[in-house]
C-alpha cells in the first residue's frame, strides 16, 4: 500500500523533500472505480533581435518527434541503447549548464542568459549548430525550445516556463540514469507484443493502440494519482460497453452521496442515480432516512451524457477493478498534468480507440457503434478476440530516429526525487 501524502498542500520543493519517503511500493495501493466518481461529483511580445529569423522553424522542429513507431516493439531495446550512448557521450563531456534568467525567456527576448539556454539545447539536440551564437531568443530557439518541451510531455508553446525551465536544468547523468532505469523495464518485453495490441504509458498519460507494428491510434489518458496509482497489468480487453451503467461503490455512498444527499434531496435525481434493492427493485429516495447510515441499497446512475463514464466503458480482466472509461469532463485532457484518478483511465477520444477495438468483431462499424450510443441502451459487447493491453511505467524511451523522450516520475520508481514534478498543477507558471 502506498503513503497517502497531502501532495495539495505542497509546493514542488517541498513535494521533492518529502518523495523520498515514498517509494515503489506506491504502485501497489488498491484502485477503486472512483476516477468515476471524480467526473461525477466534481500575442507573444517581439523584441529586436541580431540573429537569423526562420518563421517556419519552430514548427519544423516541434513536429519532428511525433512517430508512429511504439514505445514498446522489436526496436525499442536498440533505440534505448543509443540514447544511453548519446547521454553517456554528454555526461563524459561535463553535461550541460544550468539555465538561469532575470527576465521571461520567450521569441524576441535579447538577454546573455539566452546564450546559456542556446548551449543547452545544442548539446541534447535541440538546436542545430549552424543557429550560432548570440543573445537573441530567434525563431530557432523558440523551434528548439518547443522540440525540447515536446520531448518532455510540456505544452510546445516556445516559452520558458515553471516545468520546462526544471526540466531543462536536470543533470545530464540524472536523465542518464533515467534511460538506464527505463533500459531494464523495456527488455522485460516480449519483441512480440501481439499483432493488435494497447500501451498505456503511465508517466506519459496516453494510449497506444498498436497495430503490426505502428500506432494506430494515439490518445491522451488521464491516471491514477500518486495517492491512488494505476496499476501495472499485462491484461486483455475481452469487452466494450456503450453507454454502461456506474454503480457508486459502498465508500462514496457513505462519504459523499450521503452528506450530498442531506444538503440537495434532489441530488440523485438531477443525476440521474437509481436505488436498487437486493431483488432487482427500484426503491424511492424518499423512504430513506439521509441522516442516518447508509442503506444497504445499490446506487447506480443511467447511461448518458452525465453518466460518470459517459459513452464507453473497456474492461479488461484484472484483480483490481480497474478500466478504462469514457468522461464527460472533457476538460480534463487539456490539463498539463493528468494524473488525477483513483487508479482507473480516462481516455481522450475513447469512440476512436473503441472503433479499432470493435473492428474485428462481426456486426460493429462506426456507425452502428454511434447509433447505440445516441440510443442510451447499455450495450454490452465482447470482443469477437480479446486484444493484449499493457499498463507500462516507462518515463524515459528512445526512438529509431534519434529522438529521446522523458517524462516526469510520477510515482517516484526512477530513484531519484530530482525526476518529479508537482503533479497538482494545471498550468506551467511563466518564469520571471
Amino acid at each position: 500500500m502506498s503513503k497517502k501524502i497531502g501532495i495539495e498542500a505542497l509546493s514542488r520543493r517541498s513535494f521533492l523533500r518529502s518523495a523520498a519517503t515514498v517509494g515503489a511500493a506506491a504502485i501497489a495501493a488498491p484502485a477503486f472505480a472512483q476516477s468515476a466518481l471524480d467526473d461525477l461529483i466534481n500575442a507573444p511580445r517581439r523584441g529586436s533581435w541580431d540573429d537569423q529569423f526562420d518563421a517556419k522553424a519552430a514548427s519544423r522542429t516541434a513536429t519532428r518527434v511525433v512517430s508512429n513507431t511504439p514505445i514498446l516493439g522489436p526496436d525499442s531495446a536498440g533505440s534505448m541503447q543509443m540514447a544511453i550512448a548519446q547521454h553517456q557521450q554528454i555526461v563524459a563531456n561535463g553535461g550541460w549548464p544550468q539555465v538561469n534568467s532575470a527576465v521571461k525567456l520567450q521569441l524576441g527576448v535579447v538577454d546573455t542568459s539566452v546564450q546559456t539556454l542556446r548551449q543547452r539545447l545544442f548539446i541534447s539536440g535541440d538546436l542545430p549548430q549552424e543557429a550560432g551564437m548570440s543573445s537573441a531568443f530567434d525563431s530557432y530557439v523558440d523551434g528548439a525550445v518547443k522540440r525540447f518541451q515536446a520531448r518532455h510531455g510540456l505544452p510546445a508553446d516556445g516559452v520558458i516556463g515553471e516545468f520546462t525551465l526544471k526540466a531543462m536544468n536536470i543533470p545530464a547523468d540524472v536523465r542518464l540514469q533515467q534511460l538506464n532505469t527505463n533500459m531494464i523495464r523495456v527488455q522485460t518485453f516480449p519483441a512480440d507484443l501481439g499483432r493488435r495490441h494497447v500501451m498505456v504509458n503511465i508517466p506519459a498519460a496516453y494510449i497506444e493502440a498498436i497495430e503490426d507494428g505502428s500506432v494506430a491510434t494515439r490518445h491522451a489518458a488521464v491516471v491514477g494519482r500518486i495517492s491512488r496509482p494505476t496499476h501495472i497489468i499485462n491484461s486483455k480487453i475481452y469487452e466494450v460497453i456503450l453507454n454502461p451503467y456506474w454503480t457508486s461503490p459502498r465508500s462514496i455512498v457513505e462519504k459523499d452521496i450521503m452528506p450530498l444527499m442531506r444538503k440537495d434531496p434532489t441530488y440523485l435525481e438531477r443525476n440521474a442515480i437509481r436505488l436498487i434493492d437486493g431483488k432487482g427493485n427500484e426503491v424511492s429516495p424518499e423512504t430513506i432516512d439521509w441522516n442516518g447510515e447508509a442503506p444497504n441499497l445499490m446506487f447506480r446512475q443511467d447511461p448518458g451524457k452525465i453518466n460518470a463514464m459517459a459513452s464507453t466503458k473497456i474492461n479488461f480482466h484484472n484483480k483490481n477493478n480497474e478500466y478504462m472509461h469514457d468522461t464527460p469532463q472533457q476538460g480534463l485532457f487539456n490539463k498539463l498534468m493528468r494524473f488525477e484518478s483513483s487508479g482507473c483511465v480516462r481516455v481522450q477520444n475513447v469512440r476512436d480507440l473503441t472503433n479499432w477495438l470493435l473492428r474485428e468483431t462481426p456486426g460493429w462499424n462506426r456507425q452502428q457503434m454511434e447509433q447505440v450510443i445516441a440510443s442510451r441502451v447499455n450495450t454490452p459487447i465482447t470482443l469477437g478476440e480479446e486484444v493484449p493491453v499493457y499498463f507500462v511505467y516507462i518515463s524515459a524511451w528512445g526512438m529509431p530516429d534519434g529522438v529521446v523522450q522523458f517524462r516526469d516520475d510520477i510515482y517516484q520508481m526512477d530513484g531519484n526525487a530530482e525526476l518529479a514534478l508537482d503533479t497538482t498543477a494545471g498550468t506551467e507558471q511563466p518564469v520571471q
